[in-house]
Parts: C-alpha cells; structure tokens; sequence
C-alpha cells in the first residue's frame, strides 16, 4: 500500500514540477494529454485567457479509430490528428506538451506523433 502511495504521489508532483515549467514560460498553449481506465482525452489550453481551446476524447460518438478499443496505441494516435485537426480551425500551429507527469513512451508518443502528422508542432 504504501509504494502505491509512494508511486502516485510522485507522478504528481513530477506532474506539477512540469506543469510549473509550462506555465512560467507561457508562449504557446499546452496540449494536455490524460489517461482514464477506459478513455483518452486531450485539450489545448490557454494559460494566459484561462480558456480551453480545444477538447477531443476517444468517448466521443463520432470518434473511430483502427482497432475496437479506445484507449490502445492506435486510439491514441487517431486522437493526436483528432485534436490537432480542431487546433487548426481554432488557429493553434504550435503548442507545449502537457504528459501530466507520465513518460513519453507508448500511447503519449502514439498521441504525440499523430499530432505532430496533423500539422502541429512542438
């Protein structure tokens, strides 16, 4: 019990001391990206407004990717050219990546590398 603590507790504050970083610098909007048991969703943010810009998860009805499950690699880089096509109606070209304190292996680079494909850039 307690190394579960022990492990959450660090992914959060990894997620804050990267959080801090993104905000300090404050240019460009953050792509946040977040995992549940079941979905992935994803937003741009605007710091300095407060305002989301975009929003994009695997729950939605119209949402498809290659395989059945929404939450998979393949979900997850559908959902980058999902968010990052809805960026580019908003007028966002560049933004920073917000993992929430988790590393950049499997569906973050999946989500990172379709988002990447679909025009945006960081």
């Amino acid at each position: 019990m307690i190394d579960k603590l022990k492990k959450s507790v660090s992914k959060i504050r990894r997620a804050e001391r990267s959080r801090f970083k993104l905000k300090k610098s404050g240019s460009r909007p953050r792509l946040v990206f977040n995992k549940s048991n079941k979905y992935l969703s994803c937003q741009i943010v605007d710091d300095i407004q407060g305002v989301t810009l975009a929003y994009a998860t695997t729950s939605e009805k119209t949402f498809s990717s290659e395989g059945k499950s929404k939450k998979d690699v393949g979900a997850a880089k559908v959902l980058g050219k999902l968010i990052a096509e809805r960026g580019s109606q908003k007028g966002v070209k560049q933004v920073m990546l917000d993992r929430s304190g988790m590393i950049f292996h499997g569906r973050i680079a999946a989500f990172a590398e379709g988002a990447r494909e679909a025009g945006l850039e960081f």
